[in-house]
């Protein structure tokens, strides 16, 4: 279950509010790969807004570029399975600082969070810190420079955090790589060589073959 602000919820049950689209996207410096983060939101002029760190849960103030930067995104699913999601971002390809992040700065897999801003209709402050609703990596980027009378874009494919949990270890089970983990670890020292040992059980002496058996062979159960 998602727990919001109790300003958030008042302002909810008294249907007063306008709600703002936030985004973060952290790519990397093309010349020394240093991380370069810019904001982006749905509405005119640039704000310095709050958002709730997904990181460390505390507040933090950002500053975000508006007008007309961020033209829309497809929906956000909240689910509750660890099922991978996919949201697809749309920017304006003619603005200054999106062409920047897009084209000086290297967004692949850039780290890429989403927030919803509530704000009050009447002060037009937003009532609490921007809530996290998405976080992931850019998968790929698509630039359409237009022709004459046509529309351009800049669209952005995202994939969730939960895809880090379909990925593979490339790392082998071998004593070096133990070892850099801790330095006293032995556990894998053999685990090169112990399929070349030669153990003797009763008469008979060598390697000891292994064959793959049901468990219900190994103990003793019929059927």
């Amino acid at each position: 279950m998602r727990y919001l602000p109790t300003a958030i919820t008042d302002a909810l049950a008294r249907r007063k509010l306008v709600a703002r689209d936030f985004l973060w996207i952290i790519a990397r410096d093309r010349t020394n790969g240093q991380p370069q983060a810019v904001g982006f939101w749905s509405d005119v002029g640039n704000l310095a807004a709050d958002v709730v760190h997904p990181d460390t849960g505390l507040p933090e103030t950002r500053n975000f570029y508006g007008s007309g930067t961020l033209i829309g995104m497809s929906e956000i699913p909240l689910v509750s399975t660890l099922e991978a999601q996919n949201v697809t971002i749309t920017m304006s390809q003619i603005d200054d600082v999106v062409a920047q992040a897009v084209r000086l700065y290297d967004c692949k897999q850039a780290r890429v969070e989403v927030y919803r801003g509530l704000f009050s209709p009447e002060t037009r402050k937003m009532v609490a810190p921007s809530e996290l609703r998405f976080l992931g990596f850019v998968d790929t980027i698509h630039i359409k420079t237009p022709a004459e009378n046509e529309a351009g874009a800049v669209t952005l494919t995202c994939v969730s955090h939960m895809q880090e949990i379909t990925r593979s270890n490339p790392d082998t089970r071998s004593d070096a790589s133990q070892r850099q983990r801790n330095a006293n670890d032995n556990f894998y020292q053999d685990v090169a060589v112990v399929g070349e040992w030669e153990l003797f059980w009763g008469q008979a002496q060598g390697k000891i073959a292994t064959t793959a058996r049901k468990l219900s062979s190994i103990l003793g159960i019929s059927g």
